[in-house]
């Protein structure tokens, strides 16, 4: 006659604080086999401040891995990597882009300002150039001094 002795085991799975745990919370081993494979802890990324633009996929936190795209107001580009990624160190890779207003050939230096109004995209971003320019006629006056 032969005795057969069955175990159960249940593991349960918890994260650090900046991690979040994707899979089961809790496994449990009968008969030598899981009920299911063991889950992992995966680092999440806050929501990264685009100015003057906005991310393919808006929320307070991203999970390691997880791809988002930036896509710039109107009149404005990214500067650098469009794609970023959540990274295991919490931090997105590459470096977050920023969106810069997109000077058209033509607009490097107004003159006048009806050159100015076919040139910006909207009233405030008139505005903006204005207060520059006056900011640097100012500092050129300043410096004649």
């Amino acid at each position: 006659m032969s005795s057969f002795l069955s175990f159960t085991t249940v593991v349960h799975y918890e994260c650090d604080e900046g991690y979040v745990l994707v899979g089961e919370p809790q496994i449990t081993c009968r008969n030598s086999q899981w009920s299911s494979p063991a889950p992992q802890c995966k680092a999440l990324c806050l929501k990264p401040e685009i100015e003057n633009g906005k991310l393919s996929v808006d929320k307070n936190q991203y999970v390691e891995s997880e791809n988002v795209t930036i896509r710039c107001n109107s009149g404005y580009v990214v500067v650098s990597s469009q794609n970023i990624t959540c990274s295991e160190n919490k931090t997105w890779y590459p470096e977050v882009s920023k969106c810069e207003w997109e000077v058209h050939n033509g607009c490097e230096q107004v003159l006048t300002g009806s050159q100015l109004l076919q040139c910006l995209p909207n009233p405030e971003d008139v505005k903006m150039a204005l207060e520059v320019y006056k900011l640097s006629l100012e500092i050129k006056q300043l410096k004649q001094e």
